[in-house]
Order: structure tokens, then C-alpha cells, then sequence
């Protein structure tokens, strides 16, 4: 016999035996109400087999943890822009790479920077968080490293 017998705890586990569930309640459900099911636990931030313990005994467990929601759509509109802002950027730099003049591509540079700051603080609102103190990337900030437009 090994020590692998199913009936047995395994010596080398590394978690507590005290806080393993063990117990399983198994429920069957429709595409749409598993859907609805999971929807409803990404909108209250937790997992689905803690939002399951929460629903069923009123408490979510020692450990869950709760999560933002995710709002998919939200999240791949911003990738696209954020990617839009880095391939201007990189247009940008190589513009300048094969020595164009840095006057011309100054207000695209405005802009992506300014783009890039709004985005920012758009995941900022969303997560409910303030800025963790890096450097935002605003016009205002990269005022030390852009000269202003010059003066018409």
C-alpha cells in the first residue's frame, strides 16, 4: 500500500487540515442561470464559491477575498485606446529616431500624453483608488521634459 491511499492525509501537505472544506454541495443549473450565477458574484467581488457560502450560511468564509468587478467591455475599450496611445507613441519615436524635427510631432505627443493621463484616471475612478504617488503622465508633468508650443 502507498502512501498515496485516498483515505489517508498525506504527510507532506502544506496546508492546515483545520482549514481545508472538505464538504461539497453540487447544484445543477441552465446556461443562462449559471450565467446569472456567476454575474451576480463578479458584481459583488467574490469569487463564486465564496459568493455560494455567503448566499447559503451568511458568511463568505475566513479568506475570501473580496474583488473589484470586472467590467469586460470597459476594460477592453481601454486596452484599445491604450494601445492606439502606444502606437502613436512609438510613430513618435521613430519619426524622431531618423531625425525628424521633435517642433512637429510636439502636439501629437500633447496629445498621446494627454490621452494617456485621462485613461489613467479613469482606472483610478473605476477601482476607487487615488494615484499611488508615481509621477502622472499629464501634460503638466511632462512640461519638464516638452517645451511649450512656441508662441504665433
Amino acid at each position: 500500500m502507498t502512501d498515496d491511499a485516498p483515505d489517508r492525509p498525506r504527510a507532506d501537505r502544506r496546508k492546515s487540515e483545520k482549514r481545508q472544506r472538505t464538504r461539497q454541495i453540487k447544484a445543477r443549473m441552465t446556461e443562462d442561470e449559471h450565467a446569472a450565477f456567476l454575474d451576480r458574484a463578479d458584481k459583488a467581488g467574490l469569487a463564486a464559491a465564496a459568493f455560494l457560502r455567503a448566499a447559503a450560511i451568511g458568511n463568505a468564509g475566513p479568506r475570501a477575498q473580496r474583488r473589484l468587478p470586472a467590467d469586460a467591455a470597459a476594460l477592453r475599450e481601454v486596452l484599445g485606446h491604450l494601445g492606439k496611445i502606444g502606437s502613436n507613441l512609438n510613430q513618435i519615436a521613430r519619426y524622431l529616431h531618423t531625425g525628424g524635427i521633435a517642433e512637429t510631432v510636439l502636439p501629437d505627443l500633447r496629445a498621446a500624453l494627454t490621452d494617456h493621463a485621462r485613461l489613467r484616471g479613469l482606472i483610478y475612478d473605476a477601482l476607487g483608488k487615488e494615484p499611488d504617488g508615481a509621477s502622472p503622465a499629464s501634460p503638466s508633468a511632462a512640461s519638464k521634459f516638452i517645451p511649450p508650443p512656441p508662441e504665433a
